[in-house]
């Protein structure tokens, strides 16, 4: 309804013996980018709007593509010559996020790792972030928090809206008890103010 087109992404959901976890919806998320922008003419979208939205694990996935310094698999065919990191990215009770703004290590990161785990690889060049939370989640609300306060310090404009209560999983559904449900409307008016919808 807003012109928006919606591509879902089917990826690896992580399991125990993965290491690292986020690695293989990492990679997932990051070929459906390139994949998005390698047929954008064909499917009349722009390039230069390619975004990202991630429910809760499916945010850890959208947060850690976001902020990716490099692809993490090797290119496989034309399709990954396009760029795999998103324009605009949208968390819906995230997680995954640190609880601390500090990182959890002083070890140096591996190649793997390339301090995907630590808040701190926000730089000016990541993109603008859209986050919903509620203060009573089970998700702790300080990892998002964190996340903003990170972007803020890149110098990445961004919006966060934390209400006091939704728990977590409302996605979609709208209630009219609970006000976070209606958190799509403050993001039309976001994806609104920066020329992505009319």
């Amino acid at each position: 309804t807003l012109g928006v087109a919606g591509i879902v992404l089917k990826y690896r959901v992580p399991t125990g013996n993965q290491d690292p976890r986020w690695l293989a919806p990492v990679q997932d998320a990051q070929r459906t980018v390139s994949l998005v922008r390698h047929h954008a003419k064909e499917w009349k979208l722009d390039t230069d709007k390619v975004g990202i939205l991630g429910f809760s694990a499916g945010g850890v996935a959208a947060f850690k593509t976001s902020l990716a310094s490099k692809r993490h698999y090797e290119a496989v065919d034309p399709a990954d010559e396009a760029s795999c990191r998103p324009d605009r990215t949208i968390l819906i009770y995230s997680a995954g996020l640190p609880k601390t703004a500090e990182p959890t290590s002083k070890e140096a990161p591996s190649d793997h790792d390339q301090k995907l785990d630590q808040i701190d690889i926000v730089t000016p060049k990541s993109p603008p972030m859209f986050m919903v939370h509620a203060f009573d989640d089970f998700v702790p609300v300080e990892g998002t928090a964190n996340l903003l306060l990170a972007l803020k310090r890149a110098g990445v404009a961004s919006e966060l809206h934390v209400y006091d209560a939704g728990g977590h999983g409302y996605g979609l559904r709208k209630r009219s008890d609970l006000p976070v449900t209606h958190w799509t409307n403050p993001c039309e008016a976001w994806l609104s103010r920066a020329d992505w919808i009319d």
